[in-house]
């Protein structure tokens, strides 16, 4: 849309709704192939495309990885700088060089400045992501808490993996949202499934008339404006019957699941922004960090807030089901971003 692009609200003597419904016929045209076409090909049907379980899901994930950490532990500031772990001390601080073998270092100066353990884990964890070290593995939900419930737990390689997108939202709003404290990730995947079908609904409306807008109009007007509103978290609680897209589920699912810090976390997560290019759709990715047998491990799973609110709103989760696990062949990813 450019800035000469005229709204809806110009035309006095045109209702929104009286445009869609005429531009309706229209649309269940071209557009509508168009949309099918969207929304259910391109999975590996017929040869064309992919899905979840059958693409490299993993190199995609790894790619996407990238080290950020800064925290305040027990006075002392750690980060990740240009591959070193960088802690503050009396004298100025102190450098060490991840993969240079410098473990009982780490762990000596852990022990120093009482670090309880955070700058020792730490330096392993980093050196070990750095250089690739580490065994990706995906599955559903279910099996992705139960794994990591079981399992040597590693928060400070979850908080780099977060990177900047960690703690933007006050916990006490998540835990009114979501009936649950984000403490408590597994409970909080499934808290937002009712907490968004109570408070808001998918925007089919909004959905359909930027269907007109970019198919039938080409973009001469802007029919989208209208239906944008509040879609925070405290927005969702104080409007309680927002639209909602699937970009903006994912943005808030994932603000809810990084409300806290990962070692406060019964499972530490950090959560990902998974877009799908091909079919123009985004949902969450949730991973987590664990040593096994001493070996570093990166599970990870899929959840789609969409699907889950949709089902709801055209009432057919009963047949459907419950539309949240989206590590399966309805599911691709082209874009991985933490």
């Amino acid at each position: 849309m450019t800035e000469e692009t005229p709204r809806v609200a110009e035309f006095p003597d045109v209702s929104r709704r009286r445009f869609l419904a005429g531009a309706g016929g229209t649309l269940a045209g071209g557009a509508a192939a168009r949309a099918a076409d969207n929304a259910l090909l391109g999975y590996g049907e017929l040869g064309y495309g992919t899905n979840l379980l059958e693409q490299d899901l993993a190199g995609l994930v790894a790619d996407s990885l990238r080290m950020w950490y800064d925290e305040r532990v027990a006075g002392r500031r750690l980060r990740v700088i240009d591959g070193d772990v960088v802690v503050s001390t009396a004298d100025g601080g102190r450098r060490l060089a991840l993969r240079a073998d410098a473990e009982a270092t780490a762990a000596d100066l852990d022990a120093d400045l009482g670090l309880g353990g955070r700058l020792e884990a730490l330096y392993a964890d980093a050196s070990d992501l750095v250089a690739g070290e580490y065994e990706l593995t995906f599955g559903r939900p279910a099996a992705f808490f139960e794994r990591v419930a079981g399992a040597d737990p590693r928060p400070e390689a979850v908080t780099a993996m977060r990177g900047r997108t960690d703690r933007r939202v006050d916990p006490d709003v998540v835990e009114r949202f979501a009936g649950v404290s984000p403490r408590r990730p597994a409970a909080t995947v499934d808290g937002l499934v009712d907490a968004f079908r109570e408070h808001a609904s998918y925007d089919i409306p909004r959905y359909l008339a930027g269907s007109v807008e970019d198919n039938v109009l080409l973009g001469a007007v802007d029919l989208r404006a209208p239906f944008e509103e509040r879609t925070d978290l405290e927005g969702l609680l104080t409007d309680d019957d927002a639209g909602l897209f699937c970009y903006e589920l994912t943005v808030r699912s994932m603000e809810a699941l990084q409300a806290v810090a990962p070692h406060v976390q019964r499972a530490p997560v950090a959560a990902a922004y998974v877009r799908d290019a091909r079919h123009k759709h985004v949902y969450t990715g949730v991973a987590s960090a664990i040593r096994e047998d001493g070996d570093l491990v990166v599970p990870m799973t899929f959840v789609d807030y969409t699907h889950s609110t949709v089902y709801d709103d055209l009432g057919v989760a009963s047949v459907a089901g419950r539309g949240l696990a989206a590590y399966d062949d309805r599911h691709r990813a082209t874009h991985v971003q933490w």
